[in-house]
């Protein structure tokens, strides 16, 4: 048997925490779209908005990391930075094709041909006919 349980430390500060410390704390912090300036204030808000920004790009972003904040960048963080940025990437696109192919289901479904389906949405023909040939249920 195990008894996992939270426990007070003061990192900052002291604050005498009314919560429940055997109860799950989440702390849920706001990012802005646009990046803080480098404030003391908005330090953790600036470091999180920089790494997690879609605007950036990685350089900027490791500049941010490296030379405001004093984080040693290394070749594997360095790495791990562009993995996280190109699976947010992929992630997008994959959204956007899924959505592409609903559309395209749901027009052939309306009764719009392959050929008006690839001239609405600016697609392959070719391409068309293998969303709605992979898409479209067997008939009975």
């Amino acid at each position: 048997m195990s008894h996992v349980h939270l426990t007070k430390e003061d990192l900052i500060g002291s604050y005498e925490w009314k919560g429940n410390l055997d109860l799950l704390n989440i702390i849920m912090l706001g990012l802005a779209k646009n990046l803080p300036e480098h404030d003391e204030t908005y330090e953790l808000h600036r470091l999180l908005g920089a790494l997690l920004s879609k605007e950036l790009t990685i350089d900027e972003k490791l500049n941010i990391i490296g030379n405001e904040y004093d984080i040693p960048i290394e070749e594997n963080f360095r790495k791990d930075v562009s993995v996280m940025c190109n699976l947010s990437q992929g992630i997008k696109e994959d959204g956007i094709a899924i959505g592409e192919a609903g559309l395209i289901m749901k027009m052939y479904k309306n009764g719009f041909t392959a050929e008006q389906i690839a001239s609405a949405t600016d697609k392959d023909i070719e391409e068309v006919k293998a969303i709605i040939a992979g898409k479209e249920p067997a008939l009975a």
